[in-house]
């Protein structure tokens, strides 16, 4: 007798999931419509939506749209989605890797069953990490300039006091983030937290702080890790997304910088994974010319402009490269 969905998720789903979700899955286990589910992909993605209210949740963005992100982050990657999910559609059994998760647009927009995220920023990966164990805010946020300066100065004692991944780090920096100038997350040589005040007239903080809770159900089966693009654990059969720092001036949002040496680097590691590649990047010249010597295929897409020093929002051009797809 071939087994149900009940059967497979609760030998294959990590352990916390699986119980959280008995309640719910007992009494239509048996449902024709889990039965047609083929792959653990297929059953996580079910799992995750069972266990969220998506429908009800305001951080469900709508149909195929996935969940909105938690953090504010220049270059987000949100508008892309629609361009990636039928790509990652054929490939939805597989294992989403990013060495470049930043605001996760993308990963809440595909949401896979299973996931590898990592990112150059620790306090980004802190603070996912502490959604994924259920983080609840205890910070009384302010869209106040004394107030948010304070918190700066707090969230800097911290790092100098190797205390960046405890649950204090982790809402401050959501609160930076939401109330700080444009979104923006940038740090001095020195790795401290320099973003001014944002001047905003009114932030929802609510709106997320609320739905915290969502996260964790969505997060179970990812991992979070810190690290240098060629430090991740990547899988033969892994689908790698790439969404490295812009081939322009500003490319500064951790303490280190990713030059053109690095872009070489980076094109050249992901060349050699066996399995299916994207690559977005800002189209310049040298990044298309260098993608295409490598044998991915290319094309052009417009882009929105989220976030300009100087309020410019016109389109820019990208590039989506593929190999292996």
């Amino acid at each position: 007798m071939p087994e149900t969905f009940f059967d497979q998720f609760t030998k294959r789903a990590p352990l916390s999931l699986a119980d959280e979700l008995m309640d719910k899955v007992i009494p239509v286990k048996h449902n024709q419509a889990f039965s047609k589910l083929v792959g653990f992909g297929d059953l996580m993605a079910a799992a995750q939506k069972l266990l969220r209210p998506a429908d009800k949740s305001r951080l469900n963005l709508g149909e195929g749209l996935g969940i909105r992100p938690p953090l504010k982050w220049a270059g987000g990657k949100r508008w892309l989605v629609p361009h990636l999910k039928p790509i990652w559609d054929k490939h939805k059994e597989r294992r989403l890797v990013e060495p470049f998760s930043g605001g996760l647009a993308v990963a809440l927009g595909l949401l896979p069953g299973d996931a590898l995220l990592s990112d150059i920023n620790p306090h980004a990966i802190n603070f996912y990490r502490w959604l994924k164990r259920g983080l609840t805010n205890k910070l009384a946020m302010q869209n106040d300039e004394d107030f948010y300066y304070q918190c700066r100065t707090r969230f800097n004692e911290l790092i100098k006091a190797d205390k960046a991944t405890t649950r204090e780090a982790a809402e401050l920096f959501y609160y930076l983030n939401r109330t700080g100038y444009n979104g923006l997350c940038r740090f001095n040589k020195g790795g401290e937290f320099n973003v001014p005040f944002g001047r905003y007239k009114s932030i929802n903080y609510e709106l997320y702080t609320s739905e915290f809770k969502s996260y964790k159900a969505i997060f179970a089966n990812w991992q979070f890790v810190v690290g240098d693009f060629e430090a991740v654990d990547v899988r033969p059969g892994d689908f790698l997304y790439a969404d490295p720092p812009y081939d322009v001036e500003f490319t500064q949002y951790a303490k280190e910088v990713f030059a053109w040496e690095d872009q070489v680097r980076l094109a050249e590691w992901l060349a050699k994974h066996p399995g299916p590649v994207v690559l977005s990047n800002q189209a310049t010249k040298r990044i298309v010319a260098l993608y295409k010597k490598l044998g991915f295929k290319t094309r052009l897409l417009d882009a929105p402009r989220r976030i300009s020093c100087t309020g410019d929002r016109t389109r820019a051009v990208e590039v989506l490269a593929t190999r292996g797809v």
